[in-house]
């Protein structure tokens, strides 16, 4: 799940560019990249990305599985929600930090699923195989702590295992390398 945040760069020191502007929230985690995309990629660009990713993911998560609930579905509907709408809302962050550069919107949508089908694919992956192996979760309520301590720690892993994910899609000009271009 990673998005417009995912390469952003501290653009101080490089000659003909006056600072980074328009990335709201996203200043300070700025940081120095050389290649834009393109081999060595810091640790930190790549858990940008998938922070970015993270974010989209969760709220599509907890949605879903919000709806799910209140709608009285069971656990496969409501996991299928939860995945369909962390894909949703991980692609929509994206494609607002694209569209905010001028993009047109299939030009947008193109680089959002190159950018974030296969970092929201195992971010999704990790997340709900720990939460539908953890004994209990599967049938643990909103209410529950057990509910919101597997999706705490379900995410974290998901997270960890994502970012070198990224970091190497990144270094090979792919994943977030490809919105990075239209940061500038």
């Amino acid at each position: 799940m990673q998005h417009e945040a995912h390469a952003h760069h501290d653009h101080t020191g490089h000659e003909g560019h006056e600072g980074h502007e328009g990335h709201e929230g996203h200043g300070e985690h700025a940081h120095q990249h050389h290649g834009h995309g393109l081999g060595k990629v810091s640790w930190s660009m790549a858990a940008q990305a998938t922070l970015h990713c993270l974010t989209g993911c969760a709220i599509g998560e907890v949605l879903g599985m919000v709806i799910g609930t209140a709608l009285g579905w069971g656990n496969v509907p409501t996991m299928i929600l939860a995945i369909v709408l962390a894909f949703f809302f991980g692609y929509a962050l994206t494609l607002r930090g694209i569209l905010k550069a001028g993009v047109d919107f299939t030009t947008a949508f193109k680089v959002a699923l190159a950018a974030d089908t296969l970092s929201i694919a195992v971010m999704e992956l990790i997340d709900n195989g720990v939460i539908a192996l953890w004994p209990g979760a599967m049938d643990a309520h909103l209410g529950d702590p057990l509910f919101w301590i597997v999706l705490a720690i379900a995410l974290a892993a998901a997270f960890v295992i994502t970012t070198p994910v990224n970091k190497w899609m990144i270094g090979r000009g792919k994943g977030h390398a490809v919105v990075h271009q239209y940061h500038h």
